[in-house]
């Protein structure tokens, strides 16, 4: 539960600043459990310059059900502080009422039922509404769009065409400047490729070229918006090359470079920026880290950790916006700029419901055209889920209890380990397990299912070093996703202890005996960043799994078990 001393951290750290969505119309429509487009899109004129932010979307191109968090743990100064609040908490802090629209959209509280009466979320058909409206009212020149990055992966379409579907939508939406995360597990090739096509700038000041120690892309743009100029400087995930296969980018090396960051920031400010936007990929603690290290920073746009917040967290005289993934929210920042400096914002955090917002018809097209060719194969049923499968969270979801299910029958083995990824859309009980919903969870250009074996020892050392990227105190050294998702083994973990002793009471489900030190175990996984990994595609795996057990009966998660 959130103790007092938690609720009033949190509660500091959310910014003085006024938020326009929980105190607008919006709240007043979702205690009386209704929604209407004004609802969620309108808003009264403020300021010289509008801000929209969309990020990780992972190549969801329809409306979708996404579950929200319910663990998120933080630790280390972020301990209690969004975006780690989650649940009953969460709807206390931000003062949501259970039930609500909103505590549909942002936690994962009676998420089942809710889903029932609000559906899905989402669609760029529908995010291409919200853009074209704030523009038409405000103004081209006086509205600034940009995305976050892991836009091109996550779907089957995306991983047929390499994120060119996905390309030809964003192309139509026209955001001023992106950077990138997964985009990058394309290969080098593609990336330089699909970036040539682009209509906008690519932006990732934190990625060089290996061998000269020179930048790889644009690392920050000015913009004239609002009769002022808005530098916006783009910063890829920094640890791509540990978290995703290095061989397919061998020629870039990426990193925080903090050091990067407040250079382009003097830089902007030389040539004349009235406000300094960070666009991140760095994650939201990474960013909450900087943003206290780096003077400068008007505005940091994060993402990369999928946390959508509906009011902006401000460290110093930076403000952090955190929108959420899947396309289930546009963030809204009303800028007032003048005198060369920020003076006051209005932020919103526009919830995209799917029923309530009109669909944008030149992108409906769009989108149509480009998942025309697979269409049939997008609609194929695989199978039937009595229970709502979800993966985010920090630990094991339904989704990965699936894939693990899937990976012990299928490759014969004693233990599974399946990535702790935060993308993979949600599916309520009741539906038919298609293989666009299959795609969702696993589609990736590195999707072999390999089969070994590993020693006890071993397995504890990979349970110990995920569990330090997640849970280092020090943000700077969170390094990946979410914790790596296990079947057939249980353990316990401490993510307040040190590496080395977080993890403990290793057992074999099965039998209920302790996990011996020396002892070699099949153990079946998928998305090595190891080249040369063999097995078949991870969706094979779980198609045959299903083919043999076309019902799937969510139960219990048995293997972790949260200490203290």
């Amino acid at each position: 539960m959130f103790s007092r001393r938690e609720f009033l951290a949190a509660s500091v750290a959310l910014a003085s600043i006024t938020s326009s969505g929980l105190a607008g119309r919006w709240s007043r429509a979702a205690a009386q459990q209704r929604l209407s487009e004004d609802d969620l899109i309108g808003a009264p004129a403020f300021g010289n310059l509008t801000l929209l932010h969309v990020t990780d979307i992972h190549a969801q191109l329809k409306p979708v059900y996404f579950r929200e968090p319910a663990v998120n743990i933080g630790v280390g100064q972020a301990a209690g502080l969004p975006p780690h609040v989650t649940g009953a908490d969460f709807l206390k802090l931000y003062r949501i009422e259970p039930g609500s629209p909103e505590a549909y959209a942002l936690t994962a509280e009676d998420f089942a039922a809710l889903a029932e009466r609000y559906g899905k979320m989402g669609g760029l058909d529908r995010v291409a509404t919200i853009v074209r409206r704030t523009r038409a009212e405000r103004g081209d020149d006086n509205v600034l769009l940009l995305d976050g990055g892991d836009t091109w992966q996550g779907s089957f379409t995306a991983n047929a065409t390499k994120g060119a579907d996905m390309i030809a939508c964003m192309n139509l939406l026209k955001p001023d400047a992106m950077t990138g995360h997964w985009e990058f597990t394309y290969g080098a090739d593609r990336v330089n490729e699909a970036k040539d096509a682009l209509a906008f700038p690519f932006l990732g000041s934190n990625v060089f070229d290996a061998e000269w120690n020179e930048p790889a892309f644009e690392a920050w743009k000015m913009f004239e918006r609002g009769g002022s100029k808005v530098a916006v400087i783009g910063q890829a995930f920094p640890y791509t090359p540990i978290a995703n296969p290095r061989w397919l980018i061998p020629g870039w090396s990426f990193g925080i470079r903090e050091e990067e960051v407040a250079k382009h920031v003097e830089e902007a400010k030389a040539e004349g920026a009235d406000v300094v936007i960070l666009l991140s990929h760095n994650g939201f603690d990474v960013d909450r880290a900087m943003a206290s290290r780096v003077p400068g920073i008007d505005v940091i746009l994060t993402g990369h950790t999928h946390d959508a917040l509906p009011e902006p967290v401000k460290v110093g005289k930076t403000v952090l916006i955190a929108s959420g993934s899947n396309g289930k929210f546009v963030s809204r920042l009303d800028l007032d700029i003048g005198k060369g400096e920020l003076k006051d914002l209005r932020y919103r955090l526009i919830p995209v419901f799917s029923d309530v917002i009109t669909p944008d018809g030149e992108m409906a097209a769009k989108i149509d055209e480009v998942r025309a060719p697979y269409a049939e194969q997008l609609g194929t049923v695989l199978g039937r889920t009595e229970g709502l499968l979800y993966r985010r969270g920090n630990f094991n979801g339904t989704w990965d209890d699936l894939i693990c299910d899937a990976l012990l029958s299928e490759r014969d083995a004693e233990i599974a380990l399946s990535p702790g990824f935060r993308w993979g859309t949600s599916l309520p009980a009741g539906n038919d397990i298609t293989v666009e919903d299959l795609h969702n969870a696993c589609a990736m250009t590195y999707p072999a299912a390999y089969r070994t074996k590993m020693s006890g020892d071993m397995l504890k050392t990979i349970l110990e070093d995920v569990a330090d990227n997640l849970f280092n105190a020090d943000p700077y050294y969170q390094q990946g996703g979410d914790m790596v998702r296990v079947g057939g083994m249980g353990f316990a973990i401490d993510p307040t202890r040190a590496i080395g002793s977080r993890i403990s009471d290793m057992v074999v489900l099965k039998t209920e005996t302790p996990i011996e030190a020396a002892r070699d175990y099949v153990v079946a996984g998928w998305a090595s960043v190891n080249e040369g990994t063999e097995g078949p595609p991870i969706w094979d795996v779980v198609s045959d799994h299903l083919k043999a057990n076309p019902v799937y009966t969510p139960t219990e998660n048995r293997s972790v078990k949260l200490k203290p």
